[in-house]
């Protein structure tokens, strides 16, 4: 089958390096989204001290960013960033991701994370030098995986069945 926007025939995996300046834009392009959330939230709940109802804020901004995702890549099979950097993401049959599928790859996105964020929480360090370096260290760490596995893809679209793919714009008439 045929997805508009994708070249069937030079269906490829993004290069690591390309993969990870669209992960770091991506953060760039979420900045904003927190922030904005983070303000609604704060307004919202009247919040006026950064430390209080942070467990709330953190359920708010993991429901916020989980309706970004599943939004744009069951919509458009891709995000902002990922259309800047001309990936998108489909099932492995090639096609279009649904909702509940987008869901699931949001939810296990977090292995991106998880690992650091359990070491840190293991080793009792805290601080934003120890926490940036053990985050650094786990995005390396995870993104390397993907060498091991022939198609380069990551481990939480091996699980949930997804595959990125390089992008081109469909041709303008």
């Amino acid at each position: 089958m045929t997805v508009p926007g994708v070249d069937s025939g030079a269906e490829t995996t993004p290069g690591l390096a390309r993969r990870f300046a669209c992960f770091l834009y991506e953060g760039v392009l979420l900045f904003g989204v927190v922030m904005a959330a983070g303000l609604v939230y704060s307004i919202a709940t009247n919040q006026r001290h950064a430390l209080v109802g942070t467990g709330g804020m953190r359920a708010f901004l993991f429901a916020v960013l989980g309706v970004y995702f599943v939004w744009f890549w069951s919509r458009h099979g891709q995000t902002l960033a990922q259309r800047t950097w001309r990936m998108q993401l489909l099932t492995r049959q090639g096609l279009p991701l649904g909702p509940g599928r987008a869901l699931l790859r949001y939810l296990l996105s977090w292995m991106w994370f998880m690992p650091a964020l359990l070491a840190l929480q293991v080793s009792g360090l805290k601080g934003t030098a120890p926490t940036l370096a053990a985050l650094i260290a786990g995005a390396v760490a995870y993104a390397a995986l993907s060498r091991i596995h022939p198609t380069r893809q990551y481990l939480h679209d091996l699980a949930c069945g997804t595959k990125l793919v390089d992008w081109q714009p469909a041709p303008k008439l």
